[in-house]
């Protein structure tokens, strides 16, 4: 039963029109001058392509998601690049200049770090993911034929919204409680962490304040929040964190699709795939 418990609860955060959700992260970001970035699906893009452009116009980032949400591993070498290549081009044709991705299903293949340095990726915000990544605190590159990757990669926290959320059933304040702790932790390091909050979830009314109280707390105690391309480029250059910030926190969120029927039909090609 759990496809149809997870459905029902799919149905029920889709209520909630896209835009008022990505409004109500901007709104909580902005007196707080704090960025978000969003790995978005290149088919759902192209679906409302003037909603991804008011994503940028808002200040904040959009990366490639992969043209179809699917497992990378489940694909050929030549199936990948071409999801990955054709993802790139829709972007371009709606105008977005892409820097990052991050594979959906946070799933990577070992061969994914040469597909991403052929295309130019400036950051990988899932590759991290990986149980051998997942404990660091700085951004890392991998070995490539020899060489150090021009990519640069960062570690993704484990605790996601949807693992608070829906796996562990959390409720808003113990979603605060549990992100608040993460940035503590980075603070002594003065490292970096990364969030992936899908905007389905953290842009809802009732957890939306997570997000505005976590960036509160953060930025009180010295963090800078940047977009991903921002904090790479800049750290890269000058390997401190941008006014002299004690440590850097990425806010990002999958946008895998606008409304339930998009959804749904994602789960139904799981199914009879």
């Amino acid at each position: 039963m759990k496809a149809p418990t997870q459905l029902l609860k799919m149905l029920k955060l889709h209520r909630t029109p896209f835009e008022i959700l990505l409004r109500n992260i901007f709104d909580v970001l902005e007196p707080l001058d704090a960025s978000f970035a969003f790995p978005t699906v290149a088919a759902v893009a192209q679906m409302r392509p003037s909603l991804v452009k008011k994503i940028v116009q808002e200040g904040h980032e959009v990366a490639s998601h992969g043209y179809n949400h699917v497992r990378y591993p489940h694909l050929s070498l030549e199936e990948r690049e071409c999801d990955l290549a054709r993802s790139l081009e829709i972007f371009h044709k709606i105008g977005i200049d892409i820097r990052g991705f991050r594979a959906p299903y946070d799933n990577y293949t070992d061969d994914m770090p040469q597909l991403l340095e052929k295309y130019n990726i400036v950051w990988d915000g899932g590759f991290g993911y990986r149980p051998e990544h997942r404990e660091k605190n700085r951004f890392f590159r991998v070995a490539l034929n020899e060489r150090d990757s021009n990519v640069t990669y960062i570690p993704l926290s484990i605790w996601s919204d949807d693992r608070m959320i829906d796996t562990l059933g959390m409720q808003p304040t113990q979603v605060t409680e549990q992100l608040k702790r993460e940035v503590q932790e980075v603070e002594k390091t003065g490292g970096v962490l990364m969030f992936d909050l899908h905007p389905i979830r953290i842009g809802q009314p009732e957890y939306v304040q997570c997000l505005r109280e976590t960036a509160e707390f953060a930025r009180g105690r010295g963090a800078w929040i940047p977009t991903p391309y921002e904090a790479v480029t800049y750290w890269n250059k000058h390997k401190k964190w941008k006014g002299d910030a004690k440590f850097c926190l990425l806010l990002t969120g999958d946008i895998d699709n606008w409304v339930f029927s998009d959804y749904l039909r994602r789960q139904i090609w799981r199914w009879i795939g």
